[in-house]
């Protein structure tokens, strides 16, 4: 990790600053195209954050979910999509070694993170199953096959595909008693394909295609962490912090852009029946201050549960959820003040707004959603 000055920012998140202006400018192109951002994981690899979270013991530099939120808020300020790859690149690296996973797997993945820049993701999100999170055996089975594992199925929703060195696949066993888990999946082995597909509302350039597997061969220690399914009821708290207060922070930088543009277009419109800007008018800075409070208390919630998280324990999963719910309503409630401000120059494809509201809105879709987070916390209150 970089040293900065004393009561200085870490030096880390100045760079990510830099690079999220630096995105901003290419952010709108890759969207409109709807293309890998190639080259902003390239500057994010050079400028040595793709492995900031792993564990030093493994090639990495131990940045912990704070320092790592506020990067991700940085990033997702710039290029969204981009962002979106490197919060499950972060996630991961960071609590790979805390499961079941053997030394020798996590310490290869991280040092092709390090190394490398190489890419990961879980891959679990299929056509007919939706997310595992609401229970249910995937339709992709892994078979023994000598002293390894044939892999066939498909995978839906697949962030970062198109760059992904490694993708952790949810899949069952083809056993009479099936065991469900993870198996790391190198995504350039014989039998992967890519199918491009992924053409949305907003993160466009995130290359959420689908992923096919055809007996896909992998070495028996690639069965990274396969369990009996009721096994998989409780998952770690930690876990669920790093994904969902990242999640959070990247759509607040979402609403930070948008809080940029809005802020930049009222001082330099000067309505003709008016003489002046129309940020010096009342009504507009009030409107603009509910746009801050929004954003000011996204960010205090998640530092304050990052900070839980790395001084140990992590939050209760049902506390996490409520944040990242909150933080995402938040940013999608101030993106759409802005827009109300801007009134047709919000919406005109000319400016970056209408990418930030259609970007913003894509927080609802991540897990945990709202009425699972509403349903446990309901459940919670009323003891049943």
């Amino acid at each position: 990790m970089l040293i900065s000055p004393v009561n200085a920012e870490p030096a880390e998140i100045e760079t990510a600053r830099r690079l999220g202006d630096a995105f901003a400018l290419g952010a709108a192109e890759d969207d409109l195209a709807g293309r890998f951002p190639t080259g902003h994981v390239a500057a994010l690899r050079d400028a040595g954050l793709l492995a900031l979270t792993a564990p030093e013991q493994f090639g990495g530099q131990g940045a912990g979910l704070g320092l790592a939120a506020s990067i991700i808020r940085e990033i997702g300020r710039g290029d969204p999509a981009v962002a979106l790859i490197l919060v499950m690149q972060y996630a991961h690296l960071a609590t790979l070694h805390r499961g079941r996973w053997s030394e020798a797997l996590v310490t290869r993945v991280v040092r092709a993170a390090a190394e490398e820049g190489a890419l990961i993701n879980a891959l679990r999100v299929e056509p007919a199953l939706g997310t595992p999170m609401r229970g249910g055996l995937p339709e992709t089975v892994a078979r023994q096959a000598g002293d390894g594992w044939l892999l066939t199925g498909r995978k839906i929703y697949s962030t970062g595909s198109e760059g992904l060195r490694w993708g952790v696949v949810w899949a069952r066993t083809d056993e009479d008693e099936p065991r469900v888990g993870q198996f790391l999946v190198p995504l350039d082995a014989e039998g992967v394909r890519i199918i491009p597909g992924w053409d949305t509302l907003g993160l466009r350039a995130s290359s959420s295609h689908d992923v096919e597997f055809q007996d896909v061969y992998l070495p028996a220690d690639h069965a990274a962490d396969i369990r009996r399914p009721s096994e998989w009821a409780i998952r770690a708290d930690e876990a669920i912090a790093w994904s969902s207060l990242l999640i959070a922070a990247l759509y607040t930088g979402v609403a930070e852009a948008g809080r940029d543009w809005i802020v930049a277009f009222l001082k330099s419109r000067v309505p003709a029946n008016l003489g002046k800007p129309l940020a010096e008018l009342p009504r507009m800075q009030e409107a603009v201050g509910g746009i801050e409070e929004r954003i000011a208390v996204n960010r205090r919630l998640i530092a304050s549960a990052a900070a839980e998280t790395d001084a140990g324990p992590a939050p209760a999963a049902r506390e996490v959820g409520i944040i990242k719910h909150v933080a995402t309503e938040n940013a999608i409630a101030a993106v759409e003040a802005a827009l109300k401000l801007a009134g047709n120059h919000g919406i005109s494809r000319k400016n970056p707004l209408e990418r930030h509201y259609r970007d913003v809105l894509c927080g609802r879709i991540h897990t945990p959603q709202e009425d699972s987070v509403l349903l446990a916390a309901g459940r919670t209150a009323l003891g049943t």
